[in-house]
């Protein structure tokens, strides 16, 4: 049987990079969320 995680780093930045978070309203605020935290990434990508 294969494992769930067959990474792909194109649909990785394309799920979870920053570009995809600036492109929604709830994705801002996330992005917005982690400024005001101090993080030093802001996506994991």
């Amino acid at each position: 049987m294969k494992r769930q995680y067959q990474p792909s780093k194109v649909r990785r930045r394309r799920q979870h990079g920053f570009l995809a978070r600036n492109s929604s309203k709830s994705g801002k605020a996330t992005l917005a969320n982690r400024r005001r935290v101090g993080r030093k990434r802001l996506t994991p990508v």
